[in-house]
């Protein structure tokens, strides 16, 4: 695989042609919206900030030119990354990022929950490791598999940028959150660790 998870043995216009010729299948809405409306119910931050963390992601897909049908894929799993959640507690939600180490591996819990809803519907096969692997490092150190590099998915790791981006600008302590130009500094200071410096590249460039 390259950096950008397209196998070595298939050029980049090759892989992108392959791309467009998959069809997405046809996502049930009404699932979606059930889904999306039990997250709202349960913590209306978290809804909010899949919303915001789906904008960030289509923006640098496209930026990055992925093609339209891969670039929905990442807007539902976006929406989608935190659906997990439902499964965490209240009272550790709301103790974010204070958690004791028992707590912290039960909030950890849900990217593999996230992933475990959807695994039987296949209009979210293709997206459903987007999901599962969000909170993984570029470096290796991120959970749940510890995949390291070009191993995370790359709509994973678009998912991971937008994702860390929105928790510097919206944080759950309103008094640590951060400026536009605070947020792109601490994107930059994890780029090539914690990030994909392509992806946060990418994002920085959409940003204009």
């Amino acid at each position: 695989m390259n950096r950008k998870g397209v196998p070595p043995h298939m050029s980049k216009s090759a892989a992108t042609a392959n791309a467009t010729k998959v069809a997405v299948p046809q996502i049930d809405n009404e699932i979606v919206g059930t889904l999306i409306q039990m997250l709202k119910l349960k913590n209306h931050r978290i809804c909010l900030h899949s919303f915001q963390v789906a904008n960030y992601a289509v923006s640098i897909a496209a930026q990055m030119r992925l093609p339209k049908e891969e670039i929905e894929r990442i807007r539902m799993a976006a929406v989608l990354h935190d659906v997990g959640q439902l499964s965490v507690p209240n009272s550790i939600i709301a103790k974010v990022p204070y958690l004791s180490a028992r707590e912290m591996s039960l909030y950890r819990g849900h990217c593999n929950a996230g992933a475990a809803m959807l695994e039987n519907m296949e209009a979210f096969s293709d997206f459903i490791p987007y999901i599962r692997f969000h909170h993984e490092q570029w470096d290796g150190k991120g959970y749940p598999k510890r995949l390291k590099g070009v191993n995370i998915p790359l709509g994973a790791r678009i998912i991971a940028v937008a994702n860390h981006y929105d928790r510097f600008i919206n944080p759950c302590e309103q008094n640590w959150a951060k400026t536009k130009k605070e947020a792109v500094r601490e994107l930059n200071n994890i780029a090539g660790t914690v990030l994909d410096a392509e992806v946060v590249k990418a994002f920085i460039n959409s940003l204009g």
